[in-house]
């Protein structure tokens, strides 16, 4: 029986901002890897795939840094990134970074509701509660 290499999550979270609601649970068994920082995040991602060869299923970026730090994450990915770059906004907004067809990648602007389905749809959050948010 072979073993097939997990995907893994990694989440840049901002500790002075009010907690989401994420799943620990779920996160322990599923590789998710909570990270201080944008830059530890850019750090993080070339060591994943260029040096450990693992498999990265998404990136989010969850009120830790501004659109241009995104912008700047974008752009410093491996083109062996294949998955899900996520950045989550002060006011729940968002943008998601996904690969297309051909290769490419493609940027999409989220509202705060498509940012909770997305973090709901992949088990990241338990659902119980709503982030509060402010200005």
């Amino acid at each position: 029986m072979s073993m097939q290499p997990q995907r893994i999550t990694l989440i840049a979270r901002e500790s002075t901002k009010p907690d989401v609601d994420w799943n620990y649970a779920s996160c322990r068994s599923a590789n998710v890897a909570f990270l201080g920082s944008v830059s530890a995040l850019k750090f993080a991602v070339r060591s994943a795939l260029l040096k450990d060869g693992l498999d990265i299923e998404r990136v989010i970026v969850d009120r830790a840094g501004t659109a241009e730090d995104f912008l700047e994450l974008l752009a410093a990915v491996p083109i062996e990134l294949t998955g899900d770059l996520v950045m989550i906004r002060d006011d729940g907004t968002g943008f998601l970074s996904a690969t297309g067809r051909g290769g490419d990648r493609r940027v999409y602007s989220l509202r705060a509701s498509d940012v909770r389905f997305y973090l709901e749809t992949q088990n990241l959050v338990t659902g119980r509660a709503v982030l509060a948010l402010t200005a």
